[in-house]
C-alpha cells in the first residue's frame, strides 16, 4: 500500500530531478583530465533513480552494490583521491534533502524519508569506499610484485653475465698475479712491484664483489672459525693503499676472543664495503677532523659490529633504500655494494641496519658468535 506522503516527495524529485542533477553537478569536484567525467552525470541520475525506489521500497541491495562498483572501478581508473569522491557523493545527498522543505511537508513528516535517504546513501559510500579499497590493494600489491620481480629478473642477469666476465677475467687475471710472484722470486724488490700488486688485489676484489651476486664464489668454499680481530687487521692492510690517499683516521676498538662461523671472504667484504663507502662519504665532507670508527661487543650469543664515520648525514628518506639492488647515491655506483653486505650478513643469520644523524652514521652488524673451544 503506497504512503501518500512518500508519492509526494517522489513526485516531487522526479519532476524536479533535472534541476536537482544540475546543481549537484556545479559543485562536484572532476578534474578536466577524467577519463570518466562524462560519466559523473549519468551516474548522478543513476543513484537518484535509486534513492526514488529506495522511497518507494522498490530497490534492490543488488543495484546499489552493482552502482557502487562500477563508480569504485572508475574512480580507481581515473586516480582520485577517495576524498573527493566521497565529497562529490555528500554533495548529492545534500542537495537532495535541501529540496524535500519544498514539497510542503512539514520536518516531522519529511523525517522518517530522510532517514531512508541518509541510509542508502551511507549504504552506497561504504560499498564504493569497500569496493575502491579492495582494487586499491590489489593493484599496489600486482605493482609490488611486478617490483620485486623487475629486481630478481635484474638481478638474475647480473649474476650470469658477471658470472661470465668474471670468470674469462679471472684467467689472465691469475696470470699476471703469477708472474708478479714470480718476478719476486727471481729479482727481489723491484721497484713500483708492491703498488702493481696492491692493485691487482683491488682488482681481484672487485671482481669478486659481481661474482657474489650469482652466489657461485661461496659454493666452492668451505666454512671456518673466523677471528675477529684478524678479519678486521686483514681488511684495514687491504684498503690501506685507498686510506694514505685520503685525510681520514681509523680508531678501533675490537673483542679479542671473538669468533665468527662462515665464509671469511664473504665477511671480509661486507667489511670492505661498508669502510670504502665510509671513506666516500667523508671525502665529501666539510669536517676538519674526518674519522671512522670500528668497534666489537658482545651480546650474549651475537657480537655487534659497528662502524662509524662522521661524515654527511644519510638523508631519512633514503635510509630505507641504500640496502636495495641498484640504488645508489654516487654517479658511478653500481647500487649493489651494500645489497651485498646485508645478503651476506642474513645468509650467516645475522642482521644488518644503518642508522644516521648530524654527527654519525653507523652501520651496526649484529651476527651469532662462535667460540672455537665448541
Amino acid at each position: 500500500m503506497s504512503n501518500p506522503l512518500e508519492d509526494r516527495v517522489i513526485s516531487y524529485i522526479r519532476l524536479n530531478q533535472d534541476l536537482i542533477i544540475n546543481h549537484w553537478m556545479e559543485k562536484v569536484v572532476v578534474s578536466i583530465h577524467d577519463p570518466y567525467k562524462e560519466e559523473v552525470k549519468s551516474n548522478g541520475f543513476s543513484m537518484l533513480y535509486l534513492i526514488l525506489s529506495c522511497l518507494n521500497n522498490q530497490t534492490n541491495e543488488d543495484e546499489i552494490k552493482l552502482l557502487a562498483f562500477k563508480v569504485a572501478s572508475e574512480r580507481l581508473e581515473a586516480n582520485v583521491n577517495i576524498g573527493d569522491f566521497v565529497y562529490n557523493v555528500s554533495l548529492g545527498r545534500s542537495e537532495i534533502l535541501n529540496t524535500l522543505p519544498q514539497t510542503g511537508l512539514s520536518i516531522e513528516e519529511l523525517h522518517p524519508m530522510m532517514n531512508k535517504i541518509n541510509f542508502y546513501f551511507d549504504k552506497f559510500l561504504h560499498l564504493a569506499v569497500q569496493r575502491y579499497t579492495e582494487l586499491k590493494d590489489k593493484r599496489l600489491e600486482e605493482q609490488s610484485f611486478f617490483i620485486e620481480q623487475t629486481h630478481k629478473d635484474r638481478l638474475t642477469i647480473l649474476g650470469q653475465m658477471s658470472s661470465s666476465f668474471v670468470h674469462e677475467f679471472r684467467n689472465p687475471l691469475t696470470s699476471v698475479i703469477g708472474f708478479i710472484k714470480l718476478l719476486r722470486e727471481k729479482y727481489g724488490t723491484i721497484e713500483y712491484l708492491d703498488i702493481i700488486d696492491s692493485e691487482l688485489d683491488q682488482l681481484k676484489y672487485r671482481i669478486s664483489q659481481f661474482l657474489l651476486t650469482s652466489r657461485k664464489e661461496s659454493k666452492e668454499k668451505e666454512k671456518e672459525y673466523i677471528h675477529i680481530p684478524n678479519l678486521c687487521e686483514e681488511t684495514l692492510d687491504f684498503i690501506y693503499p685507498i686510506l694514505v690517499s685520503t685525510d681520514v683516521t681509523i680508531e678501533s676498538d675490537i673483542v679479542d676472543d671473538s669468533y665468527l662461523y662462515g665464509y671469511r671472504d664473504e665477511f671480509r667484504q661486507v667489511l670492505i664495503n661498508i669502510l670504502i663507502n665510509s671513506l666516500d662519504a667523508l671525502s665529501e665532507s666539510h669536517q676538519s677532523i674526518k674519522k671512522i670508527y670500528i668497534a666489537s661487543h658482545i651480546e650474549q650469543d651475537r657480537v655487534i659490529i659497528t662502524i662509524s664515520n662522521n661524515g654527511p648525514m644519510i638523508p631519512s628518506h633514503s635510509i630505507h633504500s641504500i640496502f636495495e639492488p641498484f640504488y645508489s647515491t654516487k654517479k658511478l655506483g653500481t647500487g649493489i655494494g651494500l645489497y651485498i653486505c646485508r645478503k651476506i650478513i642474513e645468509e650467516h643469520n645475522g642482521t644488518l641496519h644503518c642508522e644516521s644523524n648530524q654527527n654519525w652514521t653507523h652501520f651496526r652488524m649484529m651476527i651469532p658468535i662462535r667460540n672455537v673451544t665448541n
